[in-house]
């Protein structure tokens, strides 16, 4: 279980506040059209009568929708985009901060589309959401990263995937008939996203931006202590500072990268194809054609018509307790399990899919298969892949490359996203129940990846992960780095350190 030693009030507030904020919305975002769909189509229809004289056929209804969903996709791609901007101009907690205003453009832009009459602010509405959650699916992990201990960077990191989950339980609750899912309340429904982050952007700016960010590229010694006494425990941070020291004299030649310097530079090469593969993989994955087609899957399974929106709630709380179960073990189990694990699971699952598919018109009980395939699905997912790919793009790299490698695979992260939901229906059209071995033999690759490429970063500082890339060689936990260019650590305070001037660099390697 998790080790709370470290865990401090300011610490738990600030990763239960940016979560709450910021992830929960992305998790409201996916779902909250799902309920409300033929209202919505209803409100196109009627406004272009309104406006024309004449209806439009269920084709083209079926396009506009299709564009306020995707468009989302299209949103978080801009927005993953510029997060490695925003993130060395205004600080972690700044951007977290200062991206709520695009929530409160588009709840408003939503909540009164229907009394302007006006289709086309659903549609931007939805986009400007999309690059709120394009910015905070970096800058919430980058932050939580850099402002946790390493022994619970694991835990605070796979908090916001929890958030996710239950974003996507409540927007599924709200939308039942007996709450909001009723045609008079859906401008209501889409524009709730304001609720949160009004409770963040009252309550974050109180907290201190990220040590690391202070430090390394602000160069505040005073704000940077300042901020560790607030997010740590014990009083004693002299080996934090420490390490932080080390890691900026090592970059004291360097400026935060761009993109392109990342995509050239040698020395981070696996870093970057395995943030591009396990983040492609976590799209790929097929979670999101499980996630739209969920309602179809039930219904062919022989659930009542009137019982499937309740169905479709349980896995929502799935979700949840996956999720939760992964934040609890991470600690002890280690990143690399939770996401061998996970993707393992999905693949077995969707294979199983496919087959209980395939055989459900000869064998009665396969339709109810199908149903545990999908919750299988579902759990994989929340368990790993949901939340360990932007914690591992944390640790992975060090402060100068960190925005970059952001960019870089939350585009990835989008543009697959983007990918499914557009290519899944032809893919289905084509394939029919084979289209999910697709997803499997995806999920079974990455699981592959991971096991052979990516080491275990538990309890490692980020210039330990980094050198562990670099030389290609896992660092046993339970001993210190002795070949000579490496670095040399000593525990103080119960927190890993380097020790001061042991930052040693052979001319012969290359810089990390």
């Amino acid at each position: 279980m998790v080790q709370v030693q470290h865990l401090n009030f300011s610490l738990l507030a600030v990763t239960l506040l940016t979560s709450f904020g910021s992830s929960m919305l992305y998790g409201y975002n996916l779902a909250v059209v799902n309920s409300p769909a033929r209202y919505i189509k209803d409100f196109y229809n009627h406004t272009i009568v309104s406006r024309n004289g004449t209806g439009v056929s269920e084709e083209t209804l079926t396009v506009l929708y299709s564009a306020t969903v995707s468009i989302f996709a299209i949103g978080g791609l801009v927005g993953s985009l510029m997060v490695g901007m925003l993130v060395t101009k205004f600080g972690r907690k700044g951007t977290v901060v200062n991206s709520t205003v695009l929530v409160f453009v588009a709840g408003s832009l939503m909540g009164f589309s229907r009394i302007c009459g006006s289709p086309e602010m659903v549609i931007f509405g939805r986009f400007v959401t999309g690059i709120h959650s394009g910015i905070s699916l970096s800058a919430v992990p980058m932050y939580l990263g850099e402002i946790a201990p390493k022994n619970l960077r694991g835990f605070l990191g796979l908090v916001p995937s929890i958030f996710i989950c239950l974003g996507v339980f409540t927007a599924q609750v709200l939308g039942l008939q007996e709450l909001l899912g009723k045609e008079e309340h859906w401008p209501l429904f889409l524009s709730l996203v304001v609720v949160p982050t009004c409770v963040q952007l009252i309550l974050l700016p109180w907290f201190p931006e990220s040590p690391r960010y202070l430090l390394i590229e602000k160069h505040n010694i005073h704000a940077t202590i300042t901020a560790l006494k607030w997010y740590r425990a014990k009083c004693n941070i002299q080996a934090e500072i420490e390490e932080m020291q080390e890691e900026q004299r090592s970059l004291s030649s360097v400026e935060t990268l761009s993109v392109w310097q990342l995509l050239l530079d040698g020395s981070v090469r696996w870093q970057v194809v395995s943030v591009a593969v396990i983040n492609v993989g976590m799209q790929l994955s097929g979670i999101d054609a499980i996630w739209f087609y969920t309602n179809d899957i039930f219904q062919n399974a022989g659930i009542p018509a009137s019982q499937i929106q309740y169905t479709t709630v349980g896995t929502g709380a799935i979700e949840i307790i996956a999720g939760l179960i992964g934040c609890f073990t991470i600690e002890r189990l280690g990143r690399r399990p939770l996401i061998i694990g996970g993707f393992g699971v999905m693949g077995i699952f969707c294979s199983g899919i496919t087959l209980s598919l395939v055989l459900q018109e000869r064998i009665s009980f396969m339709r109810y298969v199908s149903v545990g395939c999908v919750v299988g699905i579902i759990a994989g997912f929340c368990i790993g892949p949901a939340g360990v790919p932007f914690l591992m793009t944390a640790e992975l790299f060090k402060q100068s490359h960190r925005p970059a490698a952001y960019t870089v695979g939350g585009s990835l992260n989008w543009i697959s996203n983007f990918t499914v939901g557009f290519v899944f229906p032809f893919l289905q059209m084509s394939a029919g129940s084979f289209c999910y071995l697709v997803f499997s033999g995806v999920c079974l690759l990455v699981s592959t990846y991971v096991f052979f490429i990516i080491p275990e970063t538990k309890n490692k500082t980020f210039m330990e992960i980094s050198q562990m890339f670099s030389t290609k060689e896992a660092v046993p936990e339970t001993q210190a780095l002795s070949l000579p260019d490496q670095l040399k650590l000593k525990k103080m305070n119960g927190y890993g350190a380097l020790e001061s001037g042991s930052l040693e660099f052979d001319s012969s390697t290359s810089a990390i």
